[in-house]
């Protein structure tokens, strides 16, 4: 099996077999969540095609023998609008790299792609000049199982093996857990 991690710059059609055919017709979250929430359903495909057109890009692909297997939305933590504002996490440098959503197509799950999205996201923010990524996991300690639908934002045990140390406790939380605000310096 061989896994490379690339920027989603030039890269549409990649995107859109990992996190647009979720829905019919295309629709559904597109990593917009924390980019700009207020862009209607219908327009986030084409927002992140542009997004796919520019550099630094909004993140990572990673491809599996060739195929679309996984994404990380990576990029400065300042082109994400509800981040720049949230009430939940707080704003520490307004400089950093933010990596807020991992997402990897079921058949490829359990192989260990999150964590080469988070390696490859973290290198894809050094190329770009970025001296500070952070990322917002949940509680990864708290006992049970991290569901698909909070773990979106990855574990702290992920980051912390990628070389994250642990910040501040946040008030926001997923799934029911508590996240956290972690950081790495390059």
């Amino acid at each position: 099996m061989t896994v490379e991690v690339l920027s989603a710059v030039g890269r549409y059609d990649g995107l859109y077999e990992v996190i647009g055919v979720k829905k019919p017709g295309g629709r559904g979250c597109w990593c917009m969540s924390y980019r700009d929430s207020r862009v209607a359903d219908e327009d986030r495909a084409a927002f992140m095609e542009r997004e796919c057109g520019t550099e630094p890009g909004p993140g990572v692909l990673a491809y599996v023998d060739g195929e679309p297997a996984g994404w990380c939305s990576i990029a400065p933590r300042s082109s994400y609008r509800r981040l720049m504002n949230s009430r939940t996490i707080p704003l520490l440098d307004d400089d950093a790299w933010s990596a807020v959503c991992f997402v990897v197509r079921p058949r490829f799950r359990r192989q260990g792609l999150m964590h080469t999205l988070l390696a490859g996201a973290v290198e894809h923010a050094r190329d770009h000049g970025a001296r500070l990524v952070e990322g917002y996991p949940v509680e990864s300690e708290t006992p049970g199982r991290v569901d698909v639908s909070s773990g979106y934002v990855g574990t702290t045990s992920q980051f912390e093996r990628a070389g994250f140390d642990r910040v501040v406790e946040t008030t926001g939380h997923s799934g029911g857990r508590v996240r956290w605000l972690m950081r790495k310096e390059l």
